[in-house]
């Protein structure tokens, strides 16, 4: 059995109460399904939340008017938050994703640069924090697959000091794993 040399507060889930969470609705969309005395409307809503920090979460809210799909969609996407390493403005590597036939692919750029992608991809990088990153989204333009396949991508993420600390021997820093690396401490 192989134990897992990060910390214990890696692995754990966030606590959303803790931290200054902001709400962005990306994606909206009517439903009807049709029934014997006619149509039977509902509404969706994908709601992405983050503290521009290295957390971010999403969730799609399901309910017969669109305050009430926002209202648990926030609610969903706060207790499916990830953490994600940050090197210096941008993310410590390359990273690609895949969701239904939505592919989505993710790579650092140089500070200054800006978010270069697709408004849902966008939204979630921003609402995560990230300043320079560069983004692209291939096959499906389906926004709730490109939102959840961005997600699967920075969660592939690793976090540089610990992986540095691993290869070196060292048990990982006990840091927080979002602390920003500049180039020079690499």
């Amino acid at each position: 059995m192989m134990v897992s040399t990060l910390p214990q507060y890696v692995r754990g889930k966030i606590d959303a109460s803790s931290i200054t969470l902001n709400e962005r609705v990306v994606f909206t969309r009517r439903i009807a399904k049709v029934v014997k005395g006619g149509r039977h409307l509902r509404f969706n809503a994908l709601v992405i939340v983050g503290d521009g920090e290295g957390v971010v979460g999403a969730s799609l809210g399901k309910a017969m008017a669109i305050p009430d799909a926002v209202r648990k969609g926030n609610s969903m996407a706060k207790k499916k938050l990830i953490r994600i390493p940050f090197k210096g403005s941008t993310i410590p590597q390359e990273t690609s994703s895949k969701k239904g036939a939505a592919l989505v692919l993710i790579k650092p750029a140089p500070p200054g640069t800006g978010i270069i992608a697709s408004g849902v991809i966008r939204a979630v990088l921003d609402m995560a924090g990230v300043k320079d990153a560069v983004a692209k989204s291939l096959g499906s333009r389906n926004p709730i697959n490109v939102v959840y396949a961005t997600l699967d991508a920075l969660q592939k993420l690793k976090d540089p000091a610990t992986e540095l600390a691993i290869r070196k021997g060292i048990s990982p820093p006990m840091t927080e794993p979002t602390a920003k690396l500049d180039d020079s401490e690499l």
